[in-house]
């Protein structure tokens, strides 16, 4: 009995300092989940159509995002909120301090303003309509001249011709890859675009070698700057010099 007894006192003995020690790991491990892992440095990447404190908000977002741990498990469990033009977000947890942000837009070359809803339809390099709505985002050309009634989104604009809307890609792509994008580009009914830079306007002409077009454009532009005319490139070809500006008051 006596030594039962004191087998028993043993048993208990250990299972309470087994308890102990796991309370004081816990306790500790506690501890340095408060006072280590706690957000001091938010890097943000990728992102062109949002200032990172915007981003910043919208991922740390409760009462409990000021721990960098909670916040990288949290987003590894479940998606960010939606974000109008963002596809996605990747949020990683590099230091105990420091949550990194990266961003990944929606692709937009374009919008056309649809009048019937009062919103625009933004849409990317294959012409797949990526977000509707009534804010205008700068460096993102309008489109005028479509016949464009109604959108559906992650389809493709509704234009009659396939060919109009592959030329149009074609042409704001390549002025994107040159860093002239307008501030319009205005299909015409006689089938001509036309690029619109404040007070200068580009006659490109029907769709065709919109490549050497933009790449002289890149010489021609910076020497117009504080002009007020049309450039007229619609006849220019490879083996023609005929470009002219015509200057207006």
């Amino acid at each position: 009995m006596i030594r039962e007894e004191r087998k028993r006192k043993k048993r208990r003995k250990a299972w309470g300092l087994i308890i102990l020690t796991l309370l004081l790991v816990l306790a500790i491990a506690a501890l340095v989940v408060v006072k280590v892992f706690t957000v001091e440095n938010v890097v943000v990447k990728g992102n062109d159509l949002y200032e990172d404190a915007m981003i910043e908000e919208w991922v740390l977002n409760d009462e409990y995002s000021w721990n960098t741990l909670y916040v990288y498990l949290k987003y590894k469990f479940r998606e960010p909120e939606p974000i109008p033009f963002v596809d996605t977000m990747e949020i990683t947890m590099k230091l105990p301090h420091t949550i990194e942000i990266q961003v990944y837009e929606k692709g937009l070359l374009g919008y056309v303003h649809l009048d019937s809803l009062g919103q625009n339809a933004y849409f990317d390099k294959e012409g797949f309509v990526v977000e509707t709505s009534t804010e205008l985002i700068e460096g993102i050309p309008e489109i005028s001249g479509l016949n464009v009634e109604s959108v559906v989104l992650y389809e493709q604009l509704p234009i009659g011709e396939s060919r109009v809307l592959k030329n149009l890609l074609s042409l704001t792509q390549t002025l994107k890859k040159y860093e002239l994008v307008p501030e319009r580009i205005v299909y015409g009914v006689d089938k001509t675009y036309t690029l619109e830079y404040g007070s200068i306007r580009v006659l490109m002409g029907t769709a065709g070698a919109f490549s050497d077009k933009v790449l002289r454009m890149t010489q021609i532009m910076p020497r117009l700057e504080g002009m007020s005319g049309i450039l007229h490139l619609e006849s220019w070809t490879e083996n023609t010099t005929d470009i002219t500006f015509e200057k207006l008051e």
